[in-house]
């Protein structure tokens, strides 16, 4: 429903709550010419359909899954509930924090590596529920799926409307790496921090903004780019409301004679001003108006402090891992780099990209460096869209990371999950389509689809590469 004003500059951070007109009209971008009576949905039915169109595509996954698993005499749930990183974060929800592995490579991996958040939950879960921590695990990153699916699809309403909020969140649980949404993995937990995050500065709740960023910060490593867009878009909003200078002068009333008893000459005589109307009198005797001072509202102290809480869960974990090492300020990126991840500005992916150039390599190279093509591509289309500060900055300090990080190239694409507003342009264009030719939409949609069950079937079962 696009009852919701969107912004219509890049620099727009706070979109005000609007009130419900009693007529409202659902528009898709791009097709003004098209503009039809919506038909009155209540927005908690609006946002059960599109949750139930992303639980039904990841569901749907998740059969695939199981029937290629079992093809392979796997257990579906034990893939889902212990692949890859999962038993490190179920490791620490059981024991807490002090498992290190030594290799003769000279790697050393810790478990400081891995944010608290997600650990916690899932022994929180254990122990209220009685589920085994691999249960516990999948149930927290399934209910982060949901809360996400629903913040991501609150964030496009705002934006553009029903349609599109709804098929974005269709589009985010159809990428190939979703399958990663099924797992007992934390990038569920940090999509839906940032979701509501985002949501919350686009509606000026700066203190929720601000304690959601500082939880998506103790989620993930790249959590951080949470916390940037809110500090950005409290900075935007400070200058924006910074008091303006205003001409000076002097008011004036009818002017003095300048010899007591002259009069005025005629044609110089001051126009008659009414009460309060603020004058200038040049040295010629002309009046001229001086423009009143524009009201600026205040900065709220809600943005002060939203703003102060939001670096404070990336921070303090990273911290609190450098004092546990002995090493304050370069501890966790010490840590990091002993399980062989760097910022190195891209030098190692570009190196693996040669490499593969020449020597090929497994099928999720390619794929990986046609994802996170696609990206580049995307971010350069959300720029065009002219989406709100905060999204173009949460989105682009993802792909910078992603694009900057050396170590684990296949995972990539893992890392992009959270950045759901790439998919803003995609959603947009599908809706477009949808309205003018529905055959092809839903041929793209079908095609997307079988393509994330397909890859992200290979991924978990089959693929021996790290996610």
């Amino acid at each position: 429903m696009s009852s919701v004003s969107h912004p219509s500059t890049v620099a727009s951070t706070t979109v005000t709550p609007t009130t419900v007109a009693p007529r409202v009209l659902d528009t898709v971008p791009g097709d003004a010419a098209r503009v039809v009576p919506a038909r009155r949905t209540h927005p908690l039915a609006a946002t059960a359909v599109a949750l139930g169109l992303f639980a039904v595509a990841r569901l749907t996954g998740i059969v695939v899954l199981a029937v290629v698993a079992r093809a392979v005499d796997k257990h579906p749930l034990a893939l889902l509930g212990r692949s890859w990183d999962s038993p490190w974060y179920l490791h620490i929800a059981e024991h807490g924090y002090g498992r290190t592995m030594h290799f003769d490579s000279g790697r050393v991996f810790s478990d400081l590596a891995f944010f608290p958040v997600y650990p916690v939950l899932v022994r929180a879960v254990t122990a209220i529920t009685g589920l085994s921590a691999g249960g516990a695990g999948l149930l927290v990153s399934w209910a982060g799926a949901a809360g996400a699916a629903c913040g991501i699809y609150a964030i496009g309403l705002r934006l553009r409307g029903r349609v599109v909020g709804t098929l974005l969140v269709l589009l985010w649980g159809l990428l190939p790496h979703s399958v990663v949404l099924s797992l007992a993995y934390s990038e569920p937990l940090l999509t839906a921090f940032a979701a509501w995050s985002l949501y919350a500065v686009l509606s000026g709740r700066w203190v929720w903004a601000g304690g959601l960023a500082a939880l998506a910060g103790l989620s993930r490593p790249n959590g951080f780019a949470v916390a940037a867009a809110v500090l950005v878009a409290a900075a935007h909003e400070i200058v924006r409301r910074r008091p303006r200078q205003v001409p000076r002068g002097r008011p004036a009333g009818p002017r003095r004679p300048r010899t007591p008893g002259a009069v005025p000459r005629p044609g110089k005589t001051p126009a008659v001003l009414g009460p309060g109307t603020p004058r200038a009198v040049s040295r010629h005797g002309k009046t001229r108006s001086v423009p009143r001072p524009e009201k600026t509202p205040a900065v709220p102290r809600g943005l002060w402090a939203g703003a102060a809480i939001a670096p404070l869960g990336w921070g303090g974990y990273v911290l609190w891992v450098g004092m546990r090492t002995g090493n304050p300020l370069g501890g966790y990126f010490a840590v990091q780099h002993g399980w062989g991840s760097a910022f190195d500005l891209g030098r190692g992916s570009l190196r693996t990209v040669r490499t593969l150039a020449v020597g090929g390599g497994p099928v999720v190279y390619p794929m990986t460096i046609m994802i996170v093509a696609a990206a580049v591509l995307l971010f350069a289309l959300l720029l065009v869209e002219r989406v709100p500060l905060p999204l173009l900055v949460y989105s682009g300090a993802l792909l910078v990371v992603t694009l900057g990080g050396s170590g684990y190239f296949c995972s990539k694409p893992r890392f992009l999950l959270p950045a759901f507003p790439l998919l803003l342009p995609m959603a947009c264009a599908l809706a477009r389509t949808a309205r003018a030719r529905p055959w092809h939409a839903t041929l793209v949609v079908t095609a997307l689809a079988g393509l994330s069950y397909a890859y992200g079937a290979h991924l978990v079962v089959l693929s021996r590469t790290a996610l």
